[in-house]
């Protein structure tokens, strides 16, 4: 039975890694896979996906008004297709989270998501959110802290390295943009020493 199954972590923790590798078993044993990326990420050019350790593989590009089921199955029409792998799935919508879960359920296709949980305000993405409520199996990539203790928490600064509170939750960004962190840390660095919770850090928008 085919699944749908969910990697997510902070930022920095391997797992455009990882699903390059997964693509990379399925075709050294005459297998094909399909890859999606996020159209609005296209700091490694466009049409593909790149990890930070120099690994690549093109892909097709995914907003929030492709079908992908349709594409899917339009695909398979024309070459079999053995696993379905997307990076940056925290960008999916609900109805293309529900798209993938068809994908496994009715045309029998496992399907790989890889992303990131929850923004800097803390806030689940969209994708994210529907993916952890209905994927078949939760697997959570680790990565740590620079205290030792395991990051959950995304933070994103500023050019001087100060906390950013405020701002749209997409925006995109390596290393210079956002640090992975504990908890712990990263309530100090949006609230201040005391860790108490602000009210910026915890609104919605």
């Amino acid at each position: 039975m085919a699944k749908l199954y969910f990697y997510y972590s902070a930022m920095n923790a391997g797992k455009t890694t990882t699903l390059l590798q997964s693509s990379f078993n399925y075709q050294e044993r005459g297998m094909n896979t399909m890859l999606f990326t996020a159209a609005l990420d296209d700091r490694f050019g466009v049409r593909k996906i790149a990890s930070r350790i120099g690994l690549n593989a093109e892909a097709h590009l995914f907003d929030a008004n492709l079908d992908l089921f349709v594409k899917i199955a339009d695909a398979l029409k024309t070459r079999p297709i053995h696993c379905i792998l997307v990076d940056e799935s925290q960008f999916l919508t609900r109805e293309q989270v529900f798209q993938l879960a068809s994908v496994a359920d009715s045309l029998k296709i496992p399907v790989l998501c890889y992303g990131l949980r929850t923004d800097f305000q803390a806030n689940l993405f969209e994708g994210s959110q529907w993916l952890l409520a209905i994927a078949d199996e939760l697997n959570e990539l680790k990565t740590i802290c620079p205290c030792g203790r395991k990051a959950t928490m995304n933070l994103r600064i500023d050019e001087k390295g100060n906390a950013v509170k405020e701002g749209a939750s997409i925006e995109i960004g390596g290393n210079d943009r956002y640090i992975a962190l504990c908890r712990k840390h990263f309530m100090e660095r949006v609230n201040g020493p005391d860790g108490h919770a602000g009210t910026s850090s915890h609104s919605a928008g």
